[in-house]
Parts: C-alpha cells; structure tokens; sequence
C-alpha cells in the first residue's frame, strides 16, 4: 500500500490533482486533472510528496460553498489533512530535511484563510510549523487519518478544561473526532470515566478505545440517562442534548453549530507542536488511527470515497493515496 519507497526528491513542474472551479456538490464540481502546477514555497514552508490524504467533513463543506465568504478565489485543489516526505526546503525552513517523512494539517486556521492548493494532489505545500514527523510505527495512511481529527479532539478537551478524574460524554463515539476523543481523555488526560455513543454495530469500537460506557443511540437518548457528566464532547452537532446530559456546573463543547448554550464552539488552530505532544502516545499504542473498513481508496475513487463519507456512516477516518 502507500509507502515511501516509490517517492523521488525531485519535483515536477505539474502534478496530477482533485480541483473544483466551481461551488457545488462534490460529484458534480471535482474533477481529476493532470496538468496542474505543482504550489510554489514560501519561505516558511516545505514541498510535500503526498503519500496519502485523509477526507473531512469540512472538505465536502467548502466544495459546497459554507466558506466562501473567508474562503480563497477559486480553482481550488481541497485537503486538509496529509503524509507524505518532504522533497524541497524553503529558504527560511530548518525543522526538516530533504527525505523526512511528516504528517500534518496543513490549514493553520480552521476554516479561515484556507489553502488554494490542498493535500488532494501528487505534491502540496505547508508551514513546517503545521507539520511533525510521522511516528515510525505508523504507516503513512495511518499518519493521514490524524492531524485535523485528532488536533480537534485534543484542543476541545483542552478547551473545555477536563481534568483527571472527570468524567466525559462523547456525542458521535466511533467518527473521525470523537474516536480520538475517547482515547485522548483516557490515556492522555486521565479521565476516571468515558462514556460515548454510537450506532449498534459500533459499541465494541467504543470499548476497545477506552469507553467505559458504550451508549446505542439508537435505543437510549443521552438527555434521558440517569447519569450526568463533567464535560460533553459533542462531535456530531447535538448540542441540544449535550446540554441535557452534563452536570449543572458542568462544560459542552461542540465543533459545529448550531450551539445551545451554554456549549460552546471552537475553530481549530492547527499546530505540528500538538503531533508532537502525542507522539509518546501514538508510538507506545495507547492513541490508536481508526480507518473505515472501506478504505483506504485509490487516488482515482476520491470521489467514492467522499461519496462514502457523505453518509455519515463512516467508523473513523476515510483516507486516499495518490500514489503515481
């Protein structure tokens, strides 16, 4: 599968890539391309071979046009997340060597002051502040899955304040988020309790991440447990019932709107410095990738693939490699 073996130092002036000229549904709008230009470094910056590319949510919402208000002028090549081994230095990056193998979010700031040109190519650039190096345990398709998705975990809890010895509900257990969610307040943050949701199908994912207590949404309703919780993570937009669910003094994050105070949203800062934190916990196994057992998809079923995780139903993250 995606491996580095195949990867040359020496970039091309044109690379292959997904790219949309126009607003719309992701079926109708992205289109392959084979001519286009590989993105210039700044200075801060480092050119990428693309290994392999993790699809979001938020990747299908600005094909639709959510963002367009703060978004960059179109054609636009989407992709947030990526791995892959750095083949150019800018004049000004020290962080990395011509060969290393790193993984990052390469959007510094959620959804504002967003790249023209994504992880959704054969080559992509970004701030070598953005970017760690992938742990060696890792392959590259497991690496892609975890920048956006786990950053976001770890920032909401951050935010939010869980503490050791706290409890936590997690909305939405077994997506790309709160799978991370799980395992972050366990093992990194020392929570005395995880509760999570999920379809039926996916409650022993919720258990082997770390769940204490694995919720069937399709059976119980959160705002009617007996138990209430220190903090909820809501990673599927129910903050209405978020707030149903936590303690009176207790905390709700969400990660998308509509709120319901008093949850709150935040934006995503991306930063390598976050990989780097949880290295330690990656590489001993305890902050496990979670891949949907559809994937990963070839470069050329991107639009399968973000088909797929357009229904909701993917368990973890849906990952691409562009492999030539």
């Amino acid at each position: 599968m995606a491996e580095a073996s195949f990867v040359s130092t020496t970039p091309p002036s044109v690379n292959k890539a997904w790219i949309y000229r126009e607003h719309g549904e992701t079926a109708h709008v992205l289109k392959f391309e084979t001519n286009v230009a590989v993105p210039q470094i700044k200075e801060d910056q480092v050119l990428i071979k693309v290994v392999a590319a993790a699809l979001n949510p938020i990747d299908f919402k600005r094909i639709l046009g959510v963002f367009r208000a703060t978004d960059t002028a179109l054609p636009t090549v989407p992709g947030f997340d990526v791995a892959g081994v750095v083949v150019k230095l800018g004049s000004k990056a020290s962080k990395f060597n011509i060969g290393d193998e790193v993984y990052g979010d390469i959007n510094e700031e959620g959804s504002i002051n967003l790249k023209k040109f994504g992880t959704l190519a054969e080559y992509t650039a970004a701030e070598e502040r953005l970017l760690a190096l992938k742990p060696k345990n890792l392959s590259f398709v497991e690496a892609a899955s975890l920048p956006l998705a786990m950053e976001t975990a770890y920032e909401g809890l951050e935010r939010v304040g869980l503490s050791a010895g706290q409890s936590i509900l997690v909305l939405g257990g077994a997506g790309g988020v709160g799978t991370h969610v799980i395992q972050l307040a366990k093992h990194v943050f020392g929570a005395s309790r995880v509760a999570a949701t999920a379809s039926t199908k996916k409650l022993d994912l919720l258990r082997s991440l770390g769940a204490d207590l694995a919720i069937d949404y399709t059976e119980e309703n959160v705002e009617d447990l007996p138990e209430k919780f220190d903090v909820v993570y809501d990673a599927v937009v129910q903050s209405d019932k978020a707030v149903k669910a936590v303690k009176e003094e207790g905390r709700v994050v969400t990660i998308f709107g509509p709120i319901t105070p008093p949850a709150f949203m935040f934006v995503l800062t991306s930063t390598g410095s976050t990989l780097e934190k949880l290295k330690p916990y990656l590489e001993s196994g305890k902050v496990k990738p979670v891949l949907d057992p559809t994937g990963p998809y070839p470069f050329s079923k991107t639009l399968e693939a973000f088909a797929y995780l357009q229904t909701s139903r993917a368990t973890g993250k849906v990952v691409v490699y562009p492999i030539p």
